[in-house]
């Protein structure tokens, strides 16, 4: 199913593909709060840390999987855009290659490096054995997750964002019911977790080809597609790997803050990784704000229209930072409310909100350089992107969370403020490449 992205009033087109893509990643990240939120009722702390540190590890696998998916979305996106359906549909076809190849190799690499990677993040001896199986399954089913998000890239690169919507959708109930009765009845805590997660996303999987073939909703690919064009693979990966390491970098930046919160102890550690779930929820919205911009822009400039994309640019900005100031101002007055639903630990609680009070200002800070980093990938330039996410991460993020650590042992609030503080420098360095690199012209947009 096609849709058009270069026509039209730009609020409607953004909200129409924002909100469905929305929706998809908010159930998609639902998977892990649910793990977490159903364990929290039946196990304790050490369940509660080795579900939280390995959620958090797939969840750096995932977004880099999403990450090298732009790549796609945009080769395909300006294609069409363009009107060369063909090229469209080599795309395609490279993109399949890529993934199902790639996802193999990741799972293989991951399963040798379960055990060190929990090591490496200073996990509680108490809380290692279940994160070790906790790991050992989700990583088992990465060539499903690589599934799913290679085929939702497609899709969204011919302007449908609604389809894996739906996808998702499906395998999220059962996601949730899975969760409940293997870690209710069955007593299998954070393996019973991950065996829900892996289960309900082979689902989706299932689900999205079968409906693909049913209902025609891809351009056709045929065999002569599927092998490899370099241009059109070096295309690809132009894009998408410096965004896959935009979002390892950020990650490696996160899981270096739970080495440092692990150290503090299984309490910390315990708030932190709640915390971070919450705000793993709360960014899908400047998530999905940098996607929209990605795919509407990378259409609208193969076409030619320059202006349209630029505008869609904007308006991600305005809506991303309106509702990261909406979210500061909740978390100053719910953040002890919030946490409870996650666990009745009174110690847990308090030293969450600690860490939400001051983190949860980063969802307006991020909306500004998440969509710019959309608006790079679309005219191929997401090596900036990365650039100004290492820079921040080197800078700001990890010195300053390591400081307020050391400087201020007996609360978190100070430790949240390393991620907002570091995406405040993020936006200052967009606005200056945007300015500095991105020339817009009658005809066109020239760049060095």
């Amino acid at each position: 199913m096609q849709n058009d992205l270069t026509h039209g009033s730009m609020v409607r087109t953004l909200a129409s593909f924002s909100l469905p893509y929305l929706l998809a990643c908010f159930l998609q990240t639902f998977y892990g709060l649910a793990d977490l939120f159903i364990i929290g009722q039946y196990e304790g702390a050490a369940a509660i840390t080795a579900v939280s540190i390995g959620s958090q590890v797939m969840h750096m696998l995932t977004v880099m999987i999403v990450g090298l998916s732009v790549g796609a979305t945009v080769a395909i996106s300006r294609s069409i855009g363009a009107g060369r359906q063909k090229d469209a549909s080599r795309y395609i076809g490279n993109a399949t290659v890529l993934f199902l190849a790639g996802s193999v190799v990741a799972m293989m690499i991951s399963l040798a490096l379960a055990g060190p990677v929990l090591h490496l993040l200073q996990t509680p001896a108490e809380a290692f054995g279940e994160a070790y199986a906790y790991l050992l399954t989700c990583f088992v089913g990465i060539p499903l997750i690589t599934a799913y998000n290679a085929i939702a890239s497609i899709l969204r690169g011919q302007g449908d964002s609604r389809s894996p919507m739906i996808f998702v959708a499906i395998a999220g109930v059962f996601n949730i019911v899975l969760d409940i009765v293997f870690i209710g009845p069955c007593h299998l805590s954070a393996f019973g977790a991950a065996l829900a997660t892996v289960i309900s996303q082979g689902l989706s999987v299932v689900t999205a080809l079968w409906a693909i073939r049913r209902y025609r909703l891809s351009l056709p690919v045929s065999r002569q597609d599927l092998h490899i064009d370099v241009a059109k693979m070096k295309n690809i990966l132009q894009t998408g790997i410096p965004i896959m390491c935009q979002e390892g970098f950020i990650q490696i930046a996160f899981l270096v803050i739970t080495v440092i919160v692990n150290m503090r102890g299984v309490v910390d550690a315990a708030a932190v990784g709640i915390g971070e779930k919450i705000i793993t929820f709360l960014f899908l919205v400047p998530s999905s704000m940098m996607s929209s911009v990605s795919a509407i822009a990378a259409q609208n400039a193969g076409a030619g229209f320059h202006g349209r994309s630029r505008q869609a640019l904007r308006y991600a900005i305005t809506a991303g930072f309106s509702y990261g100031i909406a979210v500061t101002l909740f978390f100053w007055a719910a953040a002890p409310f919030v946490m409870s639903l996650f666990t009745g630990d009174g110690a847990i609680i308090a030293k969450g909100s600690q860490y939400l009070y001051s983190y949860t200002t980063d969802c307006a800070f991020a909306s500004i350089h998440f969509c710019f980093s959309g608006f790079f990938s679309a005219y191929r330039k997401s090596i900036y992107a990365f650039l100004h996410n290492v820079i921040s991460i080197v800078t700001i993020r990890i010195p300053g969370a390591y400081l307020a650590s050391l400087w201020y042992p007996d609360t978190l609030l100070p430790l949240g403020m390393a991620a907002p503080l570091g995406s405040l420098l993020s936006g200052v360095i967009c606005l200056f490449l945007y300015k500095r690199y991105f020339h817009f012209e009658k005809g066109g947009v020239s760049q060095p």
